[in-house]
């Protein structure tokens, strides 16, 4: 097998936890049970086997610098399970800021928000040239909620280079028809948006509305709040910034129901910045129904994560699916592992059955049933 050559933009605590893990599992190849990954093996495709060629960043303490450095910078505060990530020859390049930073972000302390580099911005055309120099063949998005310019601009170079696409955040790119027609036509292929974790809040309230769903038990009402310390839930205090955040998060819950219960019966959104958490998350999560004889049913649970590493586990995985198509030459939005990995894939399915057609797909070595049987974007 060929091996993964990875761009990443945004060095933050999610870019952070990605590169750590592919050196933690990279440590372990030689064990026999790879712990901790929802897909061990992903077409023949490792954890591991991820070479990273190209970043973009803005902050000043993190441009310029070695990847391998960049990552433990300021502002990032995510845990550190992998302390010696080895030199990677790969220089952060400025990139367009755009809408990348709030502007309320400019009134905290430096080290809990971006300092903007003076350096002089990769435009279009820059990025695109990096790509194509450094033989990327995949892009991962992690530019701040509400970025929206900036995630763009990058699908853009994306589209430009030839590079698949992983679209972490919730922008919609790769679930926006006229975005995916155009990678369709350029036959890239591309995962998003808007990345759903490992086993986070959201996963878990899909879980526990789908466990409503199983046993007969109407949903009524719901909410869904979180918060936490990182620069994520500070840039989120802007509000207009969330419009895209609150629709991925709120869909990925209610497409499992086949009824409505109004808008103003489920409530899903992150709430507040705690700094001292850091890169924890705290989520509470409560649903209510009705069981037998229409009699009153509540639901409550608390769930406490390091935010970034379980970003990460969705991550690697959907990195090596878009290298896997690359591979056997299937472009667009690819969308089982989307509805696998992602909070507002193109086409919503419960997770088990995202899950059964992406390892089923995968079990097939050549294309060689035709388009219909034997591709990622299951209809």
């Amino acid at each position: 097998m060929s091996r993964i050559r990875l761009a990443i933009v945004g060095v933050e605590n999610c870019a952070s936890s990605l590169v750590q893990g592919i050196f933690y599992y990279r440590e372990k190849r030689e064990s026999t049970n790879i712990e901790g990954i929802m897909l061990p093996d992903v077409g023949g495709y490792k954890p591991y086997d991820i070479d990273l060629v190209a970043a973009w960043d803005i902050d000043a303490r993190k441009v310029g610098k070695d990847l391998s450095k960049a990552i433990f910078s300021p502002p990032n505060c995510t845990a550190i399970f992998y302390k010696e990530v080895p030199y990677l020859g790969v220089k952060v390049r400025k990139g367009k800021v755009l809408d990348g930073v709030a502007p309320h972000m400019s009134n905290f302390p430096e080290d809990k928000t971006f300092i903007v580099s003076e350096e002089k911005e990769d435009e279009l055309e820059d990025v695109v040239s990096v790509l194509k120099e450094t033989q990327a063949e995949v892009l991962i998005n992690y530019v701040p909620v509400g970025a929206e310019e900036a995630a763009r601009f990058y699908a853009e170079a994306c589209l430009k280079a030839g590079v698949g696409f992983v679209n972490a955040m919730p922008t919609f790119i790769v679930s926006d028809s006229t975005w995916a027609k155009k990678f369709e036509l350029n036959n890239i292929p591309v995962v998003g948006d808007d990345i759903k974790s490992q086993l986070g809040a959201t996963i878990l309230h899909r879980t526990l509305v789908q466990l409503f769903i199983d046993r007969g038990i109407p949903l009524k009402r719901s909410y869904h709040l979180n918060f936490g310390g990182n620069t994520d839930f500070l840039n989120m205090l802007e509000r207009n910034r969330l419009k895209t955040k609150k629709v991925s998060k709120t869909e990925a819950v209610t497409s499992l129901l086949n009824y409505e219960i109004g808008w103003e019966n489920i409530h899903i959104g992150p709430s507040d910045w705690v700094p001292w958490l850091r890169d924890r998350k705290v989520a509470y999560i409560r649903l209510e129904g009705e069981h037998f004889g229409g009699v009153l049913f509540s639901l409550e649970v608390r769930l406490e994560v390091e935010d970034s590493p379980n970003s990460a586990g969705s991550a690697i995985d959907a990195i090596r699916c878009v290298k896997l198509a690359k591979d056997r030459g299937i472009g667009g939005p690819l969308i089982s592992i989307s509805a696998y990995t992602m909070k507002h894939p193109p086409k919503q399915f419960p997770d088990y059955i995202a899950k059964k057609w992406f390892k089923n797909l995968l079990k097939e070595k050549e294309k060689d049933k035709g388009e219909k049987e034997w591709n990622f974007r299951k209809d």
